[in-house]
C-alpha cells in the first residue's frame, strides 16, 4: 500500500482505512492520513464515490474488507464502473483498484455471511474489470503494481484471503 500511496493520484477509501477495524487496516498504517478517506458503512455509496473520484482524475483504491460487503455495491460495480469507458466514449477512464477479501475462518469462523468468495460470478457479470486472486505472498506487490500502472484504463479487483494474513 505504501507503493500505491507514492502516486499523487491515489486515494484510499472505505471503512477502517483511517481507524483500526479490520485486518486490512494494519496495511495502511504507513500511508499518510491525507491519502485516507474514511467512509460510513454504505457500500453502494462508496462505489459511487469511487467512480466520482475517477471522473475527477484520481486513482481510487476502494477497500471492501469482505466480498460479502462488496456485494452491496454490485449495482454500481456492474452497471457503472464496468461500463464507464463505454458509456462516455472513453472520455472517462475507469481505472480503480477495488480491494476485497475472502474472510478468514481461522482461528474463529464468523460463518458464511463473512467468508464468501464471489469472484466467479463477478467475472461473469463484468467485461471490463480485471480480477486477480492473491494466493501467495509473492503475488501481492506485482498485482497491485500492475493494477496501478496499467495503461488500458481497466479497473482491477484484487482478492485477498484473510486466513493468509497470519499463515503466509
Amino acid at each position: 500500500m505504501e507503493y500505491l500511496a507514492l502516486n499523487k493520484k491515489t486515494i484510499f477509501l472505505g471503512q477502517a482505512v483511517k481507524v483500526p477495524g479490520t485486518a486490512m487496516s494494519s496495511t495502511l498504517k504507513n500511508v499518510k492520513q491525507n491519502k485516507l478517506l474514511e467512509l460510513p458503512v454504505a457500500e453502494e455509496m462508496q462505489m459511487g464515490v469511487t467512480i466520482g473520484m475517477i471522473m475527477n482524475g484520481f486513482i481510487p483504491v476502494s477497500i471492501y474488507p469482505r466480498w460479502n460487503f462488496l456485494l452491496l455495491a454490485v449495482n454500481q460495480l456492474v452497471n457503472h464502473l464496468d461500463k464507464l469507458n463505454e458509456m462516455t466514449n472513453n472520455y472517462y477512464k475507469s481505472k480503480a483498484i477495488i480491494r476485497t477479501s475472502v474472510g478468514s475462518i481461522r482461528p474463529l469462523n464468523p460463518q458464511s455471511q463473512h467468508t464468501g468468495d464471489f469472484s466467479r460470478p463477478i467475472q461473469m457479470l463484468t467485461k471490463n474489470i480485471n480480477l486477480v486472486k492473491l494466493k501467495e505472498p509473492d503475488q501481492i506487490f506485482p498485482a497491485y503494481k500492475k493494477a496501478l500502472e496499467r495503461k488500458d484504463n481497466i479497473s482491477t479487483i484484487i482478492v485477498e484471503y484473510g486466513d493468509y494474513y497470519n499463515e503466509k
